[in-house]
């Protein structure tokens, strides 16, 4: 059988499977509390494994070998670290007290929780739902793109029908299952994951003639296997890696005090009690796959080098993964077989990510502008289906934005991962530790947060030199001192909401 209808099965049956668990949970969905937070019904393991799942994204699986293959270990291992020291500090100072806070207060949603937190009714909910949209539709568009790229790489097909009937599937099972769909469907998502990290890993190895070869072929190139240099290759040099730059990658991890589609797990679970578990397992998952996700990039080099694969530039870095599955494929039916399950694993880091955007994108619409903010009465039917609809417009935009076959994913991610670390990240934060602030300063901090971001990104970084800081660690330091002097500068939160924060926060 030819290698490509086998890796086509094997891809068309793991897509069927995630229908099918859409229409399964769509019988499940009674309330919006259902469908937006599962009925807060999570075990550890899935609250786990479906943060981590819906975190990575494709980012994963192609952004960051991608880096790793084009300028050596350096800029790919900074990120990677500030991603994984801020997975583990989001695990442990925010999520028991944010499934505490929003359990007491009766909060479904971010947008909800920051309203019902500082009692504002409209102001915080409408911004925070207008912030979630604005940057999680690129973001799905992110999702989109690399969806595309993975069948138009590997079967030529049209990049436009690829990624449009790839939507199509992700907004079936989110809209049918909800939370709990995306969830459970995240969890089987990040095994499919792992499976096509190992694989990967030791096939690429092999084909560049062992791991030793593969560290002799990075330490030849100049600062390719450097913490403090990346290789350019367009001059086959060392470029300098300052203090400044360092510091900025690693505040990647900032973000995740402000991810949603994160923070919503951490409010999902069943038992507070049972994050400590669920914070190990994301723990050590998150490590072990950025660090063989970037040593992936290493090794794709070495092929190249060896003749088994052409070099690769640009964008097209980021499709190491398909390609090596190609190379796989070709040695019989269950190497096709193995190929197909690794480009599955491509699509989970896809889908994982943009199915829980989707939910948070459309619980925004649906739930904090058109009920909240507008007062706009549903019944639980009525706001079931707007959400679903909701879902579906949001996708036909998110298929707009990513009609461009050359978007790069790691660019796009980086940006949205950006604005709602300087957006929610400081508020967040702050309304979790901190009594004193109040509305005045959330909105405050929150505003300057998402302003800062264009400004830094188009108008400051430009300049280079000493500016060129990835924008979130000023806009995020920005933006919480914003929050805290205008908090301190206006009116006292009142005994009501001072006695709610310490219940929750258990003083």
């Amino acid at each position: 059988m030819n290698a490509s209808i086998v890796i086509m099965i094997a891809i068309l049956c793991y897509l069927g499977l995630m229908v099918l668990i859409g229409v399964k949970f769509s019988r499940t969905n009674s309330s919006t509390d259902d469908f937006y937070l599962g009925g807060r019904k999570l075990g550890p393991f899935v609250t786990a494994m479906s943060a981590e799942a819906s975190d990575m994204s494709s980012w994963l699986l192609m952004g960051l070998p991608g880096v790793a293959y084009l300028t050596g270990i350096c800029d790919a291992t900074w990120t990677a670290l500030g991603l994984a020291i801020g997975t583990w500090l989001n695990w442990f100072f925010v999520s028991k007290r944010i499934r505490r806070y929003s359990n007491q207060i009766n909060a479904i949603t971010i947008p909800d929780f920051f309203s019902k937190r500082y009692h504002d009714k409209k102001l915080l909910n409408g911004i925070a739902a207008v912030i979630i949209v604005i940057f999680f539709i690129p973001y799905t568009a992110s999702g989109f793109a690399a969806c595309g790229k993975l069948f138009s790489t590997l079967f030529g097909v049209d990049y436009m029908a690829a990624m449009v009937v790839c939507a199509v599937i992700i907004v079936v099972y989110t809209a049918l299952g909800g939370f709990l769909a995306a969830s459970t469907t995240d969890l089987i998502q990040s095994i499919v994951m792992t499976v096509a990290l190992i694989t990967v890993v030791f096939y690429s190895g092999h084909l560049a003639g062992g791991f030793g070869a593969v560290i002799e072929n990075a330490k030849a190139l100049p600062g390719y296997f450097s913490l403090t240099n990346t290789y350019d290759a367009a001059t086959g040099s060392a470029k300098p890696y300052g203090f400044i730059t360092t510091c900025s990658m690693l505040a990647w991890g900032l973000g995740y005090f402000g991810m949603p589609h994160v923070l919503l797990r951490f409010m999902a679970i069943e038992d507070e009690n049972k994050l400590t578990v669920s914070r190990r397992i994301a723990t050590v998952w998150v490590f072990i796959s950025m660090a063989v996700a970037v040593f992936i990039g290493i090794c794709a080099l070495g092929v190249s080098k060896a003749g088994a694969m052409e070099t690769l530039t640009g964008s097209d870095s980021e499709t190491v993964i398909v390609r090596i599955a190609d190379l796989l494929s070709r040695h019989g039916f269950f190497a096709a077989l193995v190929a197909g399950i690794i480009l599955a694993g491509i699509l989970a880091a896809t889908m994982s990510t943009a199915d829980s955007q989707l939910l948070a994108a459309s619980s925004s619409v649906s739930q904090n502008i058109l009920r909240d903010t507008f007062g706009i009465q549903m019944s639980e039917k009525a706001s079931l289906i707007a959400a679903r609809a909701t879902v579906i417009l949001i996708s036909v935009v998110a298929v707009f934005l990513a009609r461009d076959p050359d978007s790069n994913v790691f660019n796009i991610v980086s940006f949205a991962w950006a604005g709602f670390g300087a957006t929610f990240g400081p508020v967040m934060l702050c309304a979790l530790f901190w009594k004193r602030s109040n509305r005045f300063g959330a909105f405050a901090g929150m505003l300057t947060g998402g302003v800062m971001i264009f400004v830094w990104k188009y108008l400051v970084r430009p300049m280079g030199g000493g500016w060129d800081i990835y924008e979130l660690l000023p806009a995020f330091l920005v933006a919480l001192a914003v929050n805290i002097v205008v908090s301190l500068l206006t009116e006292k939160p009142d005994a009501a909401m001072e006695a709610e924060f310490e219940c929750a926060v258990g003083r």
